[in-house]
């Protein structure tokens, strides 16, 4: 083998090492990058989970509310009614006299 060929061979193997060496880098780095987007998957999915049941949870206290002013509806709508018995009967009594 001659020194040209010498060199020329050491150049290659050095290309080669720092081929590998780079391709050893972008494989962590693909690793480090596949970790963080499947930490943020599952934040993303707690995030959905938070979602939905607040979701659940507002339309349970709407339809409570709903309830609770047609409670309140009724009750007022008694009263009312009461009192338009109460003068009624007042106005018999008067008419009675």
């Amino acid at each position: 083998m001659t020194d040209d060929q010498k060199r020329l061979f050491a150049v290659f193997e050095v290309r080669v090492r720092d081929m590998m060496a780079l391709c050893n880098q972008q494989k962590q780095e693909i690793q480090g990058l596949t970790n963080a987007l499947n930490s943020k998957d599952d934040e993303l999915k707690q995030a959905m989970k938070t979602i939905r049941e607040l979701e659940a949870k507002c339309d349970s206290m709407l339809i409570a509310g709903i309830v609770s002013l047609k409670e309140k509806e009724i009750k007022s709508a008694k009263t009312r009614l009461s009192n338009l018995v109460r003068e009624v009967d007042k106005c018999i009594a008067l008419l009675n006299e």
